[in-house]
């Protein structure tokens, strides 16, 4: 008896029929958030560019940056930040076969969203 073999699995599939672990989803999530952070990267540099520019800029970034949408999106990018690295070394530390069993698996990817969020949280307490 012969399997199915290889098949296209499509995004519609992955997201309502396919039942994916936790870890699996941040992993996913890690490259997501390299691809947003790529893009987030040229918000920062204008708001930096802008700051660099003159003590005017610097008051006009000071200012763009103390309205609450994108003190969100920076704090956001921040979230991104954070967790994407905590999730590149948790993948360093499965290439080195650390953690690799299936529980380790689990349970180093709930630290590293909870990690992700308590620092975010404790960014958010001291800047804002």
């Amino acid at each position: 008896m012969k399997g199915q073999g290889f098949r296209n699995v499509d995004l519609g599939d992955l997201f309502l029929r396919i039942s994916l672990p936790f870890s699996a989803w941040v992993s996913i999530s890690h490259r997501l958030s390299g691809l947003v952070l790529f893009f987030g990267v040229g918000l920062c540099l204008y708001a930096l560019g802008l700051a660099m520019e003159s003590p005017e800029g610097f008051l006009a970034a000071k200012e763009l940056l103390s309205q609450p949408i994108p003190m969100l999106v920076t704090l956001g990018l921040v979230f991104l930040l954070i967790f994407h690295i905590s999730a590149g070394v948790k993948h360093l530390l499965l290439d080195w076969h650390i953690g690799d069993n299936i529980v380790f698996a689990r349970y180093g990817s709930m630290v590293v969203v909870l990690l992700a969020i308590i620092i975010t949280l404790g960014i958010w307490l001291i800047l804002w």
